[in-house]
């Protein structure tokens, strides 16, 4: 009985540190990180009088040009995704990088997960609407040509985005963001002109079961679509660094263009 004591009070010692740890972790990128304010160059009032930040890309001309709502991962608006907006912007596209945690941003995981659990969702729905609702309204932009794209949590998130406003979005893209394979609750995306849908093989978090599943879901609404997996790669697969140098990201990068040039700029 003496030897199971010892090993409960260690494990009670070893779990007492891990919170501490991360705590500890998650209070000092609090308090000394960086802000998304740091990454942004536009503010925006929302219909519901929220002031909010983003990162607006623009291409040569006056347009309208067609247009991208583009949705950061779990750790916030950063630097990589205004490259990414910066790119998506050079092929001709208006981009609008939105904040969905007001402000807050990591490169630690921890805080990065206490982000993702402690922000209300409906609060996130509120922000990714308003950015969505800005971006349609500039001058430059044309209203009929908006599309959503997000990576892992903004995959998610653009999915959800075509779900409430399926009669605004012309195309829904998502990498590696969680699916919804009800097709009670996909059926507002037949409204738009089709999902594109970029998926890892080795995804430890979005199963290959459940893509297909998505991907049976929409078939069964007529909603034309995109789904692929690829092979040898896992969650994540595509950033900043990657999407142009020459292997699987540069592939899924191009599938996205290729994607939004038939369907967005040259429908």
């Amino acid at each position: 009985m003496v030897w199971i004591k010892r090993i409960l009070v260690g494990l009670l010692l070893l779990l007492t540190a891990i919170v501490l740890l991360f705590g500890g972790i998650i209070v000092v990128d609090a308090i000394f990180g960086r802000s998304a304010s740091d990454y942004t160059n536009i503010t925006f009032t929302g219909a519901d009088g929220v002031e909010r930040v983003g990162y607006l890309a623009t291409p040569d001309g006056d347009g309208p040009h067609p247009a991208v709502l583009l949705i950061h991962e779990w750790w916030g608006l950063n630097d990589g995704i205004t490259e990414l907006a910066d790119a998506l912007a050079a092929e001709g596209y208006v981009v609008l990088a939105a904040d969905a945690y007001r402000g807050e941003t990591t490169r630690m995981f921890p805080r990065a997960l206490w982000l993702r659990i402690t922000t209300p969702q409906e609060q996130i729905f509120a922000d990714v609407d308003a950015a969505f609702d800005h971006l349609r309204g500039l001058e430059s932009v044309d209203a009929e040509r908006v599309a959503s794209m997000g990576f892992c949590f903004g995959g998610g998130e653009s999915l959800q985005l075509g779900m409430r406003q399926g009669e605004n979005l012309a195309l829904t893209i998502l990498y590696y963001g969680s699916v919804v394979t009800d097709p009670d609750l996909l059926r507002p995306l037949t409204e738009g002109k089709g999902v594109l849908g970029i998926f890892g093989e080795e995804d430890q978090q979005i199963f290959v079961e459940d893509v297909i599943e998505f991907e049976a879901a929409l078939n069964t609404l007529d909603i034309p679509n995109e789904i692929t997996i690829y092979p040898e790669v896992g969650h994540a697969f595509l950033n900043e660094d990657n999407y142009d140098e020459p292997g699987t990201a540069m592939d899924a990068w191009q599938q996205t263009l290729a994607f939004l040039e038939a369907n967005l700029k040259n429908p």
